[in-house]
């Protein structure tokens, strides 16, 4: 697992820190021989393209030079990114392509009414990052970002990689959504069927969703259908990290209530008497609708009941001047931990994000490992399962002083 902690926050010790973004994406590209593909929102790795002056952007900047001296050193550098807009300058990608990157937009508002929000890279077919980190210096030092790097996995990089030649396919202009998709981006790894092996030497069955529906092709779970059953197969314990949680689409006009998931935690509550945790971000950009939803949900735990839900906001505080930088300052996981799996994505809660947004996610399932990994040598060992990390976040996060109960967090 791999994260961003924002410049200025900390934790109590005792917190298992995990590698930094950063220096991930800087190992990832230290090991490139061949090739790497990225799938990208958009791209502000730049002071410039911010129009700020903040040192913490070296970061970002350092990134973007190492880009793009790859080409110039014979490797294939493929970038698939959402169609531009004013909001995203494109500076980077303009200097990617002159550095002899190939650079594909996809037309999302003409194909599905929505964007490319996936986040993800791939290196020589046998390393991947996937999770909440957009292409932007800020996600580096300004925002607290969540994913996971896998290394030495041929199997999952090239299944991965097929969603990549998804997005590249539509990326060519005029390009129209293949019903069926041809075979070859075809996948024998899903819910059903999932890869069997081991992360870090302890036994576990992943394999990658997508989302929208048109965009998985045959053997590919639906990002939807991954989350939900999730939830579904969860007996103990559901805990949530998510930016924004709304039971409604977000950005399609008009809005509908779009109650899926929220429908299946109360399930879950209800007839399993599974014990939520949610833990959404609140900052400037919330939607004003979330805090009634998240409070509704919250409420389905009363005195009477014996119901387990809470709610909490996460809030990455700001100096003056942090708070300054724009879309800066929020806690941008989208993950989901239960008491057999880990679920790793890209996603926001939100119907858009399911329905007409590109994006993937990583479903890990371990059950306890079997390796004494609970125990403080196993974790020190490093041989703690994924699910145990995701685990030790979560809870970090929740008990840190940067989480408020919904109930005071007015």
């Amino acid at each position: 697992l791999v994260e961003s902690i924002p410049e200025g926050m900390n934790f109590s010790d005792g917190s298992v820190p995990n590698p930094s973004t950063f220096s991930t994406w800087m190992n990832l590209l230290g090991t490139v021989t061949r090739s790497l593909d990225i799938a990208s929102f958009y791209w502000t790795m730049t002071n410039e393209d911010t129009r700020t002056h903040e040192p913490s952007a070296a970061q970002g900047e350092q990134i973007l030079e190492e880009l793009l001296q790859l080409s110039q050193h014979g490797i294939s550098v493929r970038i698939a990114v959402s169609h531009p807009s004013a909001k995203w300058p494109p500076n980077d990608l303009q200097a990617l392509e002159q550095s002899g990157a190939a650079v594909r937009t996809v037309d999302m508002p003409r194909l599905t009414g929505g964007v490319l929000h996936t986040k993800f890279w791939l290196v020589d077919g046998t390393h991947l990052y996937i999770g909440s980190a957009n292409m932007d210096w800020r996600s580096l030092t300004q925002v607290k970002e969540l994913g996971a790097a896998v290394y030495n996995c041929s199997c999952l990089a090239k299944d991965l990689g097929k969603i990549f030649e998804a997005y590249w396919a539509l990326g060519v202009p005029g390009a129209s959504i293949p019903v069926p998709w041809p075979a070859n981006y075809s996948t024998t790894f899903n819910m059903e069927t999932p890869l069997e092996l081991k992360l870090n030497d302890t036994d576990a069955a992943v394999y990658f969703s997508s989302s929208p529906p048109s965009f998985c092709a045959a053997g590919r779970t639906q990002d939807l259908g991954a989350l939900l059953n999730v939830i579904d197969a969860a007996e103990d314990f559901v805990d949530i990290a998510v930016m924004s949680y709304l039971p409604t689409t977000e950005f399609s006009r008009p809005q509908r209530f779009w109650p899926a998931i929220d429908n299946r935690l109360r399930k879950a509550v209800f007839e399993r008497r599974v014990k939520v945790r949610l833990l959404a971000g609140c900052w400037r950009h919330s939607q004003v609708t979330m805090f009634p939803f998240l409070k509704s949900l919250a409420a389905v735990a009363d005195n009477r009941t014996r119901y387990s839900v809470e709610v909490r906001l996460f809030m990455v505080p700001a100096s003056a001047a942090q708070a300054r930088i724009p879309y800066a300052r929020v806690n941008h996981n989208k993950y989901m931990v239960t008491e057999k799996a880990a679920y790793v994505g890209t996603s926001n809660w939100s119907g858009d994000y399911f329905t007409r947004t590109a994006g993937s996610a990583l479903v890990v399932n371990q059950t306890v490992s079997q390796t004494g990994a609970s125990t403080a040598a196993g974790t020190a060992a490093g041989t703690s399962t994924i699910r145990e990390q995701l685990q030790a976040v979560f809870e970090r996060d929740w008990s840190s002083q940067y989480s408020a109960d919904i109930d005071d967090a007015e």
